[in-house]
């Protein structure tokens, strides 16, 4: 089988400055919500890739993914430059444990991101399997600027649907706010900030935390529920934190 297959473009979004999303029509395999696949460009006779999440949920069409375009990501600014009818390469099959297969059930499901990480979360809430399994949920989406917080339809979507079973809570790290708390979100979790936005209380006993942003943020808010009693979730000893890390 072929490394890469070919894709079109079908559209491009910018949201703010150097954060972009694709939608792309290719006829890959089925893969779970959360998710990642790899998509690649030839670049002067290279083939140059890099794993993106999903964004969409499983058979929902067009494919999307979000990425911001680094100063010093050759791939992240040709994909930047691409434009509908442009010609993409992706990988047939997905890959990776960011599921909602591999957690298990609890009370009250967090699904912690900063920045393009908030990705595969939406493409999980999009299932119906989220919202049947858990009691409430909570979605953080930590930024450094209000303008950077995307896909602000979809999330107020997911609230009006689903009601008191959601409550969204962003973090805006770098400008003061009316409506985001002003910190990180390793942070909020150590003085309770996090857990009075959100109403329901984080604690082994009732919840299941999923993590996707910046290695930083990863590593802290791990290290702080850690500190909080709740433990690594592994096929071979079941826990609480559930995290995938592909930068």
């Amino acid at each position: 089988m072929s490394k890469f297959i070919e894709g079109k473009v079908v559209a491009k979004r910018r949201w703010a400055e150097r954060l972009y999303s694709l939608q792309v029509k290719a006829g890959i395999a089925l893969f779970q919500a959360g998710q990642f696949i790899k998509l690649a460009l030839d670049i002067d006779g290279e083939v140059v890739a890099h794993p993106y999440s999903f964004v969409n949920a499983p058979g929902e069409k067009p494919l999307e993914f979000y990425f911001i375009e680094g100063p010093d990501g050759l791939l992240t600014q040709r994909l930047a430059a691409l434009e509908a009818g442009d010609t993409i390469l992706i990988a047939p099959n997905a890959a990776g444990f960011l599921t909602l297969a591999e957690v298990p059930d609890a009370k009250h499901l967090w699904l912690l991101s900063t920045g393009t990480g908030i990705g595969p979360f939406l493409s999980i809430l999009k299932t119906a399997e989220p919202w049947q399994r858990f009691e409430r949920i909570v979605l953080a989406h930590g930024v450094r600027h209000a303008n950077e917080l995307a896909y602000g339809e979809t999330i107020h979507g997911f609230a009006q649907q689903h009601g008191e079973q959601f409550r969204f809570v962003p973090f805006v790290s770098r400008e003061e706010t009316d409506f985001a708390l002003c910190a990180r979100i390793p942070e909020a979790i150590a003085d309770g900030r996090l857990e009075a936005r959100a109403g329901v209380a984080l604690a082994p006993e009732n919840s299941q935390v999923m993590l996707c942003g910046n290695p930083d943020m990863l590593r802290d808010t791990t290290e702080t529920l850690l500190a909080r009693g709740l433990k690594k979730n592994r096929r071979s000893a079941p826990g609480h934190i559930t995290v995938e890390s592909y930068w």
